[in-house]
């Protein structure tokens, strides 16, 4: 009978011990998924980044008096850049970047040869395809973090994650105001 009552605790030990390690596994492949897509995010951040000294030339030959436009882009352009920023300090950095080059790519429309330009025009095309690249990448990010913090917040994941591997929450990557507002477009 001891037997019995032996190999029923014995099996009840392994199912707990199988239980923690299958969660623990979950939340560490749920970390490193957080971890993956955030690099993705700082891969199509530093494309753009690139694009824009390019982008500026192309647009200082036509419009060298629009100076404080493109000074405002490069700057911005350069506080985005700055490594060790947090997430939202660097969602926040973005944010000015996107509104500073959407005044600069408000310059085409102003100026017609600029807007003619085939180079200008390329450049413009990929920054767009960059910038729909960067929203994918904050998607995906921002869905490997819903996840992996549901996974810490319910059970059993709110108890395993008690034991260590340094699973804490993760900051969501979010478009600021200035990104959600609507562009005013005067067709007068």
């Amino acid at each position: 009978m001891g037997l019995v009552v032996g190999g029923v605790l014995a099996v009840l030990v392994a199912a707990l011990v199988w239980w923690v390690v299958r969660t623990y596994n979950r939340l560490i492949r749920l970390r490193n998924q957080t971890q993956a897509s955030w690099a993705q995010i700082e891969v199509q951040l530093k494309r753009r980044h690139e694009l824009i000294p390019n982008l500026v030339e192309g647009a200082r030959g036509y419009a060298s008096h629009e100076r404080t436009t493109l000074e405002s882009v490069v700057a911005a352009r350069g506080a985005a850049a700055e490594a060790g920023l947090g997430i939202a300090d660097k969602a926040a950095a973005e944010d000015l970047l996107s509104v500073s080059l959407g005044k600069m790519l408000a310059l085409g429309e102003s100026y017609p040869q600029l807007k003619a330009d085939q180079h200008f025009s390329k450049l413009q095309a990929e920054l767009a395809t960059a910038e729909d690249k960067i929203a994918y990448a904050r998607q995906f990010y921002n869905s490997a973090v819903q996840s992996y913090h549901t996974a810490l917040e319910s059970f059993p994941g709110n108890i395993v994650s008690g034991f260590g591997g340094g699973h804490a929450r993760k900051e969501y990557f979010e478009a600021g105001t200035a990104a959600q507002e609507a562009p005013q477009v005067n067709l007068a």
